[in-house]
């Protein structure tokens, strides 16, 4: 062969191994678009709600830490929500009518019982674990238990 053959060979040889690699990239391309609209499908299928949590509004923070209003029911707040930890005073939380256990705790004024009540503290959960319940109904439990623990 001559250098001119030789030449033409290879040439030939790099526009046919050029078309395959541009066939190749443009078939994978393709197929990957193809593909991935099909993942994105699926992968929208398999992470969409089946259904949803209705917990009702979501309390605003108070801006004051004023006591309670009248019309809001401590004792019965207490019973229904406080009651599970503060009879037996499970993790720590202070027995009501403990006048030991809350000496302590009335000393360090309202707003930080209030604060501590609403937003959690140590063991406790922010609204003793009950989300459901107003500013209002933790402050007038937390008053509801200071009053019979003085």
């Amino acid at each position: 062969m001559t250098n001119q053959e030789d030449r033409n060979v290879f040439s030939t040889l790099l526009t046919v191994g050029g078309a395959l690699t541009a066939f190749f990239i443009f078939s994978i391309a393709s197929a990957n678009a193809a593909v991935d609209s099909m993942v994105e499908s699926a992968t929208i299928d398999r992470i969409k709600p089946f259904g949803e949590v209705n917990i009702g509004t979501v309390p605003v923070a108070a801006a004051t830490t004023s006591a309670p209003s009248a019309s809001v029911d401590g004792k019965g707040t207490y019973s229904a929500s406080c009651a599970a930890c503060h009879v037996s005073g499970v993790a720590g939380a202070p027995k009501f009518a403990d006048k030991d256990a809350w000496k302590a705790r009335i000393a360090q004024g309202e707003s930080t019982l209030f604060d501590h009540a609403i937003n959690g503290f140590k063991g406790m959960p922010a609204k003793g674990g009950n989300a459901s319940l107003s500013d209002d109904d933790v402050k007038a439990a937390v008053t509801y238990m200071v009053d019979g623990s003085k």
